[in-house]
């Protein structure tokens, strides 16, 4: 079922998840891949469930790997030469918010439409729209903090602690970082650095203008609509939960509740409604934190 915002649009969910990375996967691939497809790329299917989806040019491609071996479901890799080794690589694992994966194809699609010398563009330190750091204010303009300095990391973590960003300023191994977590950016969220329940990579040479897209996004103070009964599409005992109102029934004021307290009556309150890399490198596994 929909719930609807007060703004007429269709809300995907009986409750709003909040902070928003606490948010979980809606479980649905289709919103991440429609900026591709509307370009008209090329979408394929494996007889297991996993779609390829490949720009005209073959120097962009995507793998949403529900049945793959590991829990790499988004890996987007990026070419010089369509048959070479990556130019760039991206993952997002199982449970990230699908908004943020398609927060980074909408930018990809508006790269890809501008050409190679915009969706291959290197970071460069230093140099206004490509220098690395420009990724990470977004987080700091919502309150984010650098976290004690450690040799060879950049670190930022969320308010509460519960999602950072890691940029490891030191060397990393070209391959490793494709095929691995051992990436040069990467996202999470939970109480684990080690075993985050979701987490987002992305190597060396990935554009900054697509690691800022997703960094809005999450940066974003706005709530995430999700199922409550859906307990995978937020985690548990850590995201707030509020309930989506139907239209037209406004939430009780402090007043009325304390009100409803003092008479012994329940308030006012809505019950709730119940209702993985490219095709050509090895896939990513897991690896403990350098």
């Amino acid at each position: 079922m929909n719930a609807r915002h007060g703004s007429g649009r269709d809300i995907d969910g009986d409750v709003y998840v909040s902070p928003r990375y606490l948010a979980s996967t809606t479980g649905m691939g289709d919103p991440a891949l429609a900026p591709l497809l509307d370009l008209g790329w090329e979408l394929q299917h494996d007889d297991l469930g996993n779609a390829y989806v490949n720009a005209p040019d073959r120097r962009v491609r995507l793998g949403y790997l529900p049945e793959g071996d590991d829990d790499g479901l988004w890996r987007i890799n990026a070419y010089q030469d369509p048959f070479g080794p990556p130019a760039w690589g991206v993952c997002f694992n199982d449970r990230v918010p699908t908004e943020f994966v398609t927060a980074f194809t909408t930018a990809l699609a508006t790269a890809y439409g501008q050409g190679p010398d915009v969706y291959l563009a290197r970071p460069v330190s230093g140099i206004a729209e490509h220098d690395p750091f420009l990724a990470v204010v977004p987080l700091l303009k919502q309150g984010w903090e650098v976290d004690r300095p450690h040799w060879g990391v950049f670190e930022v973590q969320a308010p509460d602690g519960l999602a950072g960003l890691e940029l490891t300023t030191g060397h990393i191994d070209p391959e490793a970082e494709l095929t691995t977590r051992d990436a040069r950016w990467q996202l999470r969220a939970g109480k684990s650095i080690d075993r985050p329940v979701w987490y987002a990579t992305a190597s060396t040479d990935t554009p900054v203008a697509l690691l800022t897209a997703v960094t809005e996004c999450l940066a974003d103070p706005a709530p995430l609509p999700r199922w409550r009964q859906d307990t995978l599409s937020y985690i548990k005992g850590m995201a707030q939960l509020t309930p989506i109102l139907p239209p037209g029934l406004l939430a009780p004021t402090p007043l009325d509740v304390r009100r409803a307290v003092a008479s012994h009556r329940p308030a006012a309150l809505p019950a709730a409604s119940v209702p993985r890399w490219s095709t050509t490198s090895r896939p990513a596994l897991p690896s403990p934190r350098p």
